[in-house]
């Protein structure tokens, strides 16, 4: 793995740096970095379960960048040891070592997608800020990992009406990623499991809600 991320101009390089810092205040410290023909997605995962049995959804967030022309690169690495180079304005240092989070294996399509009534952003920040305040409410002093896993997945589970059915998750992650300035329309678009929020800053993405439960008997066997 290169150790260094060459993007188009300074810039780039400084939103590319503070995606990393954001990424790395959430709750898995790792930024996925994909680069080909020019351009840089970054992604990040400020929600995704733990595990079979966790309950938390999968909720990416992704912001693209003007990169250089050259750069071909398809990593995982940890977001707060992404900094920025002394000898090249555009250009950022990567930590030599990679990481395989759970949430890195999976994608969402890159076509099909179908267009839905859009969202406001202004609903995006009121929903984050509500879902933050009931964590920290629900959250009791000098709780565990597994508490605060449990309220998260419990708050951030939650399928808003006011967000088309989705997951108070989006919100969150729109807000602290960033993407969330002023009133904008927020475009929404779905494309087999996965929902696709996009704001001018950057995009959300879940994939959900999954099938539950025991799948309907099928009579098997000859007819009689």
């Amino acid at each position: 793995m290169s150790d260094r991320l060459l993007l188009a101009d300074a810039d780039s390089a400084i939103d590319a740096l503070t995606f990393a810092l954001r990424a790395s205040t959430l709750g898995e410290d790792a930024v996925r970095l994909q680069a080909s023909g020019g351009v840089l997605a970054m992604t990040a995962a400020p929600l995704a379960p733990k595990g079979l049995g966790d309950p938390t959804p999968t909720v990416l967030g992704m912001r693209t960048l003007h990169a250089d022309p050259e750069l071909v690169c398809d990593v995982v690495v940890v977001a707060s040891a992404v900094v920025a180079s002394a000898e090249e304005p555009r250009a950022l240092v990567l930590p030599p070592t990679g990481l395989a989070p759970a949430w890195a294996g999976i994608s969402a399509p890159r076509g099909g997608w179908t267009e839905r009534p859009d969202l406001d952003a202004a609903t995006l920040a009121v929903k984050a800020q509500s879902g933050i305040a009931q964590v920290a409410e629900a959250v009791p002093t000098d709780a565990g990992e597994d508490v605060v896993r449990a309220v998260r997945a419990r708050v951030w589970g939650q399928h808003d009406q006011d967000l088309a059915g989705l997951p108070l998750g989006v919100a969150f992650a729109a807000f602290v990623l960033g993407f969330v300035n002023g009133a904008e329309p927020v475009r929404v678009r779905v494309s087999g499991p996965w929902t696709r929020l996009s704001l001018h800053r950057g995009h959300v993405l879940v994939r959900g809600p999954l099938a539950t439960g025991m799948t309907a008997v099928r009579r098997t066997g000859t007819q009689r």
